[in-house]
């Protein structure tokens, strides 16, 4: 898979000032402990029970975060889209065996950031820090909390429209099977969710 490391690196660099500015001399740190991956679509990122080591920066492509039960059923977790970190952040922070998988939907370019690396860079600057519980704070609290009032203040219909106000082109790429384990509901509750929305229009 060919791509330009200079348009994802600065994608990485936006992404993270979009949470807190930080100096040129950081940005370079945070360069030194980064590396390329590309994952085929299908591929496993991290296995369940595995300890996880990078925190991944997706470049290119979506993976989603699924549990599976006793019975062979998943849960998708969490759906990642591009310009978004993705991993297990408990797993990271505690170096525990990761209790989810990570898999990816379509063909996925990563940038990896080693966590231990990272860990020693934030503890001695400042703006990286800043970086940390900023992201921290919207993306592990926030939206977190938002997610888990939606599901249950919310009904199916309105969860499906949230999802396409943040993400629009999900639909066209994400499996309708992923989209609804993610919302919670059955595969035919969104198909019927999808043609009542249609007569809507």
């Amino acid at each position: 898979m060919t791509f330009n490391k200079e348009t994802y690196l600065n994608n990485l660099k936006l992404t993270i000032e979009s949470y807190y500015p930080i100096s040129e001399q950081s940005w370079k740190l945070i360069q030194n402990i980064t590396e390329f991956q590309t994952l085929k679509k299908g591929e496993t990122l991290l296995q369940n029970g595995e300890i996880a080591k990078n925190l991944h920066f997706i470049a290119k492509g979506i993976l989603r975060a699924f549990i599976t039960d006793q019975q062979g059923n998943f849960y998708n977790k969490n759906l990642f889209l591009e310009n978004s970190f993705a991993g297990s952040k408990v797993s990271l922070m505690l170096q525990t065996p990761s209790n989810f998988a990570i898999e990816a939907l379509e063909d996925c370019v990563l940038i990896n950031i080693s966590y231990k690396k990272y860990m020693e860079l934030i503890n001695k600057n400042d703006d990286l820090k800043n970086f940390y519980i900023a992201h921290l704070e919207k993306t592990w609290i926030i939206e977190k909390e938002q997610r888990e009032v939606a599901l249950v203040m919310q009904n199916a219909t309105e969860r499906y429209v949230k999802l396409l106000e943040k993400h629009p082109e999900i639909a066209d790429r994400v499996p309708l099977l992923h989209i609804a384990s993610h919302l919670g509901i059955t595969p035919t509750q969104l198909s019927r969710i999808r043609k009542s929305l249609e007569k809507d229009l």
